[in-house]
C-alpha cells in the first residue's frame, strides 16, 4: 500500500513511476485523503498518466476532472487532448464546448486537439466552426495549429483549403508538408504531392514514408523502388509499405526479397506476406509463413488469422482448421468482431466441416452477403445443393441484394446437383429482377446445367448467341455433356471450336477420341490420336497409390 508521509516520495514522482493502473487508484485514494484533489499539476498528471494507464476507461480520467473545481486551461487541455485520442468524437467535442462554457479561452495547445478529433470522424462541419475560433483567437499563425488545419482538411478531401492554409503559414515544420502531401496522395494527385516533396527543405522518415505509400497507391511500384531506394534510413513502415505493393500487385518474389531485407520485421510486415501468398494462389506458402512467424514469438492479430483461414480455406485442410479453430479460442483475439466470424465460417464450409461452419454462421448477429455466399458455396460443394438453394432462398426473404458473384455460386450448385429448373429460375432473375449482365461464367454454369439434363442443342445455341466469346472451360463442359450423351455430331463441331481454343490441351483431344470409341467410330478414333502425335500433345497418365 502507498503511503503519502512526509518520508515519501512526492505525489507526482509517485505518478511518473506508476505502471500499472492498480497503483494508479492507490495513489488517487492519497490524494483525496490528503485534500489535494484542487491541485492543478497534480491532477493534469494524474489524468495524462490515467489516459496512457487505463485508456478504455477514460471516464475514470473525466470522474478525477470533475472534482476540480475551476480548472484552469492546463487542465482542460490535459483532458481533450486524452479524449481526441482514446474517446468518442461526440465526448470530446462536448469537454470543448463545456470548456467554452466556462470561460476558459482555448489556446495553442486546444485546437490541435479538438481538431485531430474533427479529422479522426472526418466531421467538416464542426472543423470548419473550429478553424472559425482559430481565426478569431488569432492563432492562425502558430505552427502547430496550422499544420493540424493542413491535417484536417486534407483527410476531409478538401485539398484546396488545405493548401490554402499551408500557403498562409509563416512557419511549416516536418508536419505541415507531410499533411499536405498526404491530402494530395489522398485525392489522387500524386503528380502535387511529388512536387511538394521536392521543394520540401527538409524531409523526416514520415515525409518519405508518404510518397513512397502515395507511389504504392498509385499503382506505380517502379516509382515507389526508386523512391525507397533513395530513402537515407528505411525504417519498417517504408520496408512494410513496399512489402504490403508488390504483394497486393501479385509479385510475390519482389515481396519476399524486400522481407528478407528488412533487418526488423513487425506484425505489418508479416501480415503482408501472409495476405500476399493467400490472395495470389499460393496457400501452402501463407501457411509456411505464418509457422514461420510463430517460430520467432510473433503473436499474430486478427488480420493475420484472418489470412491464414482463406489459407486453409483454399488447401481444403480439415485438421489445419480445426488448429486454427483451436487457436483463435484460446487467444485474446476478439472472436465477436465480424470478420473473424466471417473467415472461420468460410474455412469450415469449404474444408467440410459443416456442423462447426453452420453453428458459427447461425450464431452471427447480422450476416451479410459474403457470409452467406460461404455457406451457401460450402454447402454446394460438399454435396448439399438441396440446403444451398434453401439457404440461397432465406437470403433473398432477409433483403440481401445478390451480386454477380453470389448468382455463379447458385448457378454452380444447381449444375452439380442437375437441378434444371432451379438453376434456370435463378438465371432468369438474375436478369430480370436484379438487372445483372451475365458474365461468362454465368453463361457456363447454365450451358453445363443444360447439357447435363441433355438439353445439348439449346446448351449449343447459347453458346453461339453470348454477346461475348465463351471461354474454353464453357465449352468442356458441353463437350463433356456430349460424350455423356453419346451426340457424335454436336461433340465434333464443339471439340473443334474447342482445340482452337486450347490447342494443346490433351483432354478435349480424349474427350472426342471417347466419344467416337462409345459409337464405335474406330477410324475417327486413329484419326484423332495420329492428330495427337503429330502436334507432340501426350494423353497425361493415371496414378494411383494401390
Amino acid at each position: 500500500m502507498i503511503s503519502l508521509s512526509s518520508s515519501s516520495p512526492s505525489p507526482l514522482s509517485l505518478l511518473k513511476s506508476c505502471k500499472t493502473i492498480r497503483t494508479l487508484e492507490q495513489i488517487h485514494a492519497q490524494i483525496v485523503r490528503k485534500g489535494s484533489e484542487q491541485d492543478h499539476v497534480l491532477i493534469s498528471e494524474f489524468i495524462s498518466i490515467c489516459n496512457s494507464l487505463y485508456p478504455n476507461k477514460i471516464t475514470y480520467a473525466a470522474t478525477v476532472f470533475d472534482r476540480v473545481l475551476q480548472p484552469n486551461i492546463y487542465l482542460w487541455n490535459t483532458l481533450i487532448k486524452g479524449y481526441s485520442t482514446y474517446s468518442s468524437f461526440a465526448t470530446c467535442f462536448g469537454f470543448f464546448r463545456r470548456m467554452k462554457q466556462s470561460f476558459v479561452c482555448a489556446d495553442n495547445y486546444t485546437f490541435p486537439s479538438i481538431i485531430k478529433a474533427c479529422s479522426s470522424v472526418v466531421a467538416l462541419r464542426e472543423g470548419r466552426v473550429v478553424h472559425g475560433l482559430i481565426v478569431k483567437c488569432g492563432l492562425e499563425d502558430d505552427v502547430y495549429v496550422g499544420s493540424s488545419l493542413v491535417d484536417f482538411y486534407g483527410k476531409c478531401g478538401q485539398v484546396f483549403n488545405a493548401r490554402k492554409v499551408f500557403d498562409e503559414m509563416f512557419v511549416r515544420n516536418e508536419f505541415t508538408w507531410t499533411s499536405m502531401i498526404v491530402g494530395y496522395s489522398s485525392t489522387g494527385d500524386y503528380l502535387e504531392a511529388k512536387k511538394l516533396f521536392d521543394e520540401m527543405p527538409e524531409r523526416n522518415g514520415a515525409s518519405w514514408n508518404a510518397m513512397i505509400n502515395g507511389f504504392v497507391k498509385s499503382g506505380d511500384l517502379v516509382g515507389a523502388k526508386l523512391l525507397f531506394d533513395e530513402m537515407p534510413e528505411k525504417d519498417m513502415v517504408s520496408f512494410g509499405t513496399m512489402i504490403d505493393g508488390y504483394a497486393k500487385s501479385g509479385n510475390m518474389a519482389s515481396a519476399r526479397a524486400l522481407f528478407d531485407q528488412s533487418p526488423e520485421k513487425d506484425i505489418v510486415s508479416w501480415s503482408a506476406m501472409i495476405s500476399g501468398y493467400a490472395q495470389n494462389g499460393q496457400p501452402k506458402a501463407a501457411v509456411k509463413m505464418f509457422n514461420d512467424m510463430l517460430s520467432r514469438n510473433v503473436k499474430p492479430d486478427e488480420y493475420v488469422m484472418v489470412s491464414l483461414m482463406s489459407a486453409c480455406s483454399q488447401t481444403g485442410d480439415w485438421e489445419l482448421a480445426k488448429w486454427v479453430d483451436s487457436y483463435l479460442r484460446e487467444s485474446s483475439i476478439d472472436l465477436g468482431q465480424h470478420h473473424v466470424t466471417a473467415a472461420l465460417v468460410d474455412m469450415h464450409a469449404k474444408c467440410g466441416n459443416l456442423e462447426r461452419a453452420a453453428a458459427l454462421f447461425d450464431k452471427m448477429p447480422t450476416r451479410d452477403l459474403v457470409s452467406y455466399c460461404s455457406m451457401i458455396q460450402g454447402l454446394s460443394v460438399h454435396g448439399h445443393a438441396v440446403q444451398a438453394i434453401a439457404l440461397f432462398r432465406k437470403m433473398l426473404a432477409e433483403g440481401l441484394t445478390p451480386d454477380d458473384a453470389a448468382f455463379t455460386i447458385i448457378l454452380s450448385a444447381c449444375s452439380h446437383a442437375d437441378l434444371v429448373d432451379e438453376g434456370c429460375h435463378f438465371f432468369e432473375i438474375m436478369v430480370k429482377e436484379y438487372s445483372i449482365a451475365p458474365s461468362t461464367d454465368h453463361y457456363a454454369c447454365k450451358v453445363s446445367l443444360l447439357g447435363r439434363a441433355g438439353r445439348l442443342r439449346e446448351a449449343y445455341d447459347i453458346l453461339k448467341e453470348m454477346p461475348m466469346e465463351p471461354h474454353a472451360g464453357a465449352w468442356g463442359g458441353l463437350l463433356w455433356a456430349c460424350r455423356i450423351h453419346s451426340d457424335v455430331a454436336l461433340g465434333k463441331e464443339v471439340a473443334d471450336r474447342l482445340i482452337k481454343i486450347e490447342p494443346q490441351n490433351p483432354a478435349n483431344y480424349v474427350l472426342l477420341s471417347d466419344i467416337y470409341a462409345a459409337s464405335n467410330q474406330w477410324s475417327d478414333v486413329h484419326h484423332v490420336r495420329n492428330l495427337m502425335s503429330e502436334k507432340g500433345i501426350r494423353k497425361l497418365c493415371g496414378r494411383s497409390w494401390i
